[in-house]
């Protein structure tokens, strides 16, 4: 721009020009000066378009590992080789007193030691997320406000640089008095006022058995996917953890659930209204993971093999890190997605 100006203002000085030539440089100098702004403006354009639609959404399959294990000498996530062959790291849990265990560890890090990560992370195409509630966790039952829960969460990730949040309720008293399900609906949408679509990923990982269509009073959550399936970016289901014979092969797991919690089966689930692309098989890496429900992880990939082959592309999540490592995730994607 100064330098334009400058040589205007030389060519107008100058007393050699005729005025017919004085006026074909004014009409040159105008045109460059025309045309060089227009394509200033496009270029501050193309940078606010390029901003506005920054995008930490993440295309199927997920391969989803929580952590919240302590691991003695350890702060913070594994570096990214550590992990390949996941695309998602959760840090858990963030609850509504603040944050403990790995995501406590996150806030400890300091500004360059996150950045250092998450770029390492965005490198590997990896999403790093925090999970919220967790089964210690009962926001609804104890009074908390979803809307300022949701804000106060939101703020979180962003301050420290999160890729979005996950929703992990696991309030079952609320679930069964029909309370839960209009509590989520409002934390949902509270928290997509604050980390929208087009930058921040938002998902939910409920236990399977929530799915059982009039199964619970308040709709539990078919009646969450109908209200604000359209936010949640995909489930992380918990299939364990609810009797020692559900969905421990891949008929149960898949196909078709027992008379205990009816129609939770991965494909039941999609012909009861939840987009198939959103299912993701969520499995505890070692039987030590979880009370029951465990499932090893040859047999996961036979699982996943067959799911594939039925057209599901949705991924599978594990609890937890370190149990569920490299190794482990590249035994379950082997037949399906070989890393």
């Amino acid at each position: 721009m100064w330098q334009r100006n400058s040589s205007i203002h030389r060519y107008g000085r100058s007393q050699l020009f005729t005025l017919s030539r004085m006026l074909l440089y004014s009409f040159l100098v105008f045109a460059i000066c025309f045309f060089a702004s227009a394509r200033a403006d496009v270029e501050d354009a193309q940078v606010v378009l390029d901003l506005s639609t920054a995008d930490s959404s993440q295309n199927a399959p997920h391969w989803v590992v929580y952590a919240d294990q302590y691991q003695s000498g350890v702060t913070g996530p594994p570096a990214a080789s550590a992990i390949e062959g996941y695309n998602v790291f959760i840090l858990s849990f963030l609850l509504t007193e603040g944050a403990w265990d790995k995501a406590y560890e996150w806030t400890t890090l300091t500004v360059d030691e996150r950045t250092s990560i998450k770029s390492d992370y965005a490198a590997a195409g990896i999403k790093l997320l925090v999970s919220v509630f967790g089964s210690t966790d009962v926001p609804t039952t104890s009074g908390a406000n979803p809307n300022a829960t949701a804000a106060t969460m939101a703020s979180w990730v962003i301050e420290y640089g999160l890729d979005g949040i996950d929703v992990d309720y696991e309030d079952f008293a609320a679930m069964n008095s029909g309370t839960a399900e209009e509590w989520l609906i409002d934390f949902t949408r509270a928290l997509r006022a604050s980390l929208p679509q087009d930058k921040y990923i938002v998902t939910h990982a409920p236990v399977a058995p929530w799915f059982t269509p009039n199964g619970y009073v308040g709709g539990g959550y078919t009646k969450i996917n109908q209200e604000v399936g359209d936010l949640i970016d995909w489930y992380n289901i918990q299939f364990y953890n609810q009797g020692s014979t559900e969905y421990t092969d891949c008929d149960g797991l898949l196909a078709a659930s027992s008379s205990t919690w009816p129609e939770t089966a991965m494909f039941e689930i999609a012909n009861n209204g939840v987009d198939l692309s959103k299912l993701v098989i969520g499995k505890p890496a070692t039987a030590s993971d979880a009370t029951n429900g465990y499932m090893n992880a040859s047999m996961l990939a036979t699982c996943l093999e067959t799911a594939k082959k039925t057209g599901w592309a949705g991924g599978a999540m594990a609890w937890q890190y370190p149990n569920a490592d490299a190794s482990w995730i590249s035994t379950v994607r082997s037949l399906s997605w070989p890393v």
